[in-house]
């Protein structure tokens, strides 16, 4: 498989610097010599991320932070993916908070059009709006944008119009729910297993029913956007979001392969490594041996 790396060095969505130095960290501990093991690598660099200053992060809304500067790195990302697609390549993004994941999954739904699911491997939802975000941080949003619930500015990001048909959203690993994102969930009946649900039936079980659910729904082609704080927090003390009671890395690797044995993964994120809040470079060993498991997975 050909693949184009994108690095987004992007840390607005999740207001905390660190995240912004992930693509390049891990370029520079191996990636792209991991990658290339199974497969031809073209590193097509870092998407730009304007510079905006802290005090200005209100500037453009006032539940949304560097909202002007998300959008910007998305819309470049999305046609950055779009056009990998259409080169019959894959494009594997690196971040970076996740709030690119609007950007990568917009380029991939302008290609696939209305044959796209999207797996979300995330301890937290994302289905955030600038009406129920606690935070105002837009990594909390990129996915319910992508529904086209939200902020115009967000939801019509790239094309106009929602991304991804709800029924065809798969969110993986999810144990730190907002109020706001239960309450869509319910309403959408989004597709949604939590961290108890797959310890509870086994992966397996998860794996079954979710092929079950595509093979359904006819989906030819999936995005995956995986965020290491799907993982325990032991195991990723180096993301701005740490989460209790997560899956180990057996667990995650059983997954990944898994999901990639539908055959229909045709882009991916990796996102969330702060390598400044890597312990003992704890992060960076799990992060490389995650990525040399998907090397071997993406054909």
């Amino acid at each position: 498989m050909i693949i184009n790396v994108l690095g987004v060095p992007i840390f607005y969505g999740c207001d905390r610097e660190g995240v912004n130095l992930g693509p390049d960290t891990l370029r520079e501990h191996g990636l792209l010599d991991i990658l290339k093991e199974n497969n031809k690598i073209f590193d097509l660099g870092n998407i730009y991320v304007p510079k905006v200053s802290d005090e200005n992060k209100f500037a453009e809304h006032k539940n949304m932070k560097y909202l002007a500067a998300i959008v910007e790195t998305n819309k470049n990302l999305a046609h950055a993916v779009y056009a990998s697609l259409a080169s019959n390549s894959f494009p594997f993004v690196v971040g970076g908070d996740h709030s690119l994941g609007l950007g990568s999954l917009s380029g991939a739904a302008k290609y696939f059009n209305d044959d796209l699911g999207v797996v979300w491997v995330d301890a937290h939802g994302d289905i955030n709006t600038h009406l129920t975000t606690p935070s105002g941080n837009v990594h909390g949003m990129p996915l319910s944008a992508a529904m086209g619930i939200g902020h115009n500015l967000l939801t019509d990001l790239y094309f106009s119009g929602r991304k991804i048909d709800p029924s065809k959203v798969f969110i993986v690993g999810a144990r730190d729910l907002d109020k706001g994102e239960m309450e869509l969930i319910r309403k959408l009946k989004i597709n949604v297993w939590t961290t108890n649900d797959i310890k509870s039936i086994g992966i397996k079980a998860f794996l079954e029913d979710f092929r079950n659910r595509i093979a359904q729904l006819n989906i030819n082609n999936l995005h995956l956007s995986f965020d290491i704080d799907s993982l325990d927090s032991s195991f990723v003390p180096g993301t701005g979001t740490p989460v209790s009671k997560g899956i180990n890395m057996k667990e995650s690797k059983e997954i990944l392969s898994g999901l990639f044995t539908t055959n229909i993964i045709r882009s991916m994120d990796f996102v969330e490594f702060n390598p400044l809040l890597d312990e003992d470079h704890e992060t960076l060993r799990n992060c490389k041996e995650l990525l040399a498991h998907i090397a071997k997975l993406i054909k």
